[in-house]
């Protein structure tokens, strides 16, 4: 982004969640959770390098705190793009995962509904997607604890969390009072930056970009 502005806040938290990169899991049509998912694809793979020399071109932007949900497709995706950003290892946060699959990890969507019957969270927002997992309202009142408390842990810094498309949708509506009906659909860009801050003084959230992914521009 040509914005100088976007990267010189310097009240509160800034908070950029990364989703991660093209991954397996979306091509198999696996429940990707911690044991189903299997990592970064090559083309994932090159859009993390692709995010990675853009901060090495740029030097923007500075982070002081790289964290990374624990699914292998984020941790993969913290990992290539850390050495930019000077950093050696990245803390795992269950709280940055996707929806919490429970039992049905690792399940191809055929056996999921052969089990556990279909689901629509929107429709069924205190159903558990599965034994073991999380709900459609359960996972928005962790995000909005997540979020909560990296503002508190991080005062005064920018904290990146390598994230995934759902966490990232949650935070708008979560922070933005939108609808939970299903009738659009949010979905992130693989790589894609979207940025918060958090006022101190105010403790009010401003959303500063959505879904930056220009260092994909030139990948076709």
């Amino acid at each position: 982004m040509g914005n100088s502005n976007l990267w010189s806040y310097d009240r509160g938290v800034r908070l950029i969640l990364v989703r991660h990169a093209d991954a397996y899991a979306g091509l198999r049509g696996i429940i990707a959770g911690p044991s189903g998912c299997r990592g970064l694809t090559d083309l994932g793979r090159r859009q993390a390098e692709a995010l990675r020399d853009r901060i090495d071109a740029t030097g923007v932007p500075h982070v002081d705190t790289l964290l990374t949900s624990l699914l292998p497709r984020a941790i993969e995706t913290a990992s290539i793009i850390a050495p930019a950003l000077g950093f050696e290892e990245v803390p795992q946060d269950c709280d940055l995962c996707e929806v919490h699959t429970g039992e049905a990890d690792g399940l191809d969507w055929v056996e999921y509904t052969e089990r556990f019957g279909s689901l629509d969270m929107h429709a069924e927002p205190e159903r558990l997607f599965a034994p073991g997992g999380e709900s459609w309202n359960g996972f928005h009142a962790r995000v909005d604890g997540v979020m909560e408390r990296i503002a508190r842990e991080y005062p005064g810094s920018t904290a990146m969390a390598v994230t995934h498309a759902g966490l990232i949708a949650a935070s708008l509506r979560v922070r933005l009072g939108g609808p939970s009906t299903g009738a659009a659909r949010l979905v992130p860009t693989n790589t894609g930056m979207t940025v918060w801050e958090i006022d101190e003084a105010t403790h009010q959230w401003t959303l500063r970009s959505y879904d930056d992914a220009g260092h994909l521009d030139d990948m076709g």
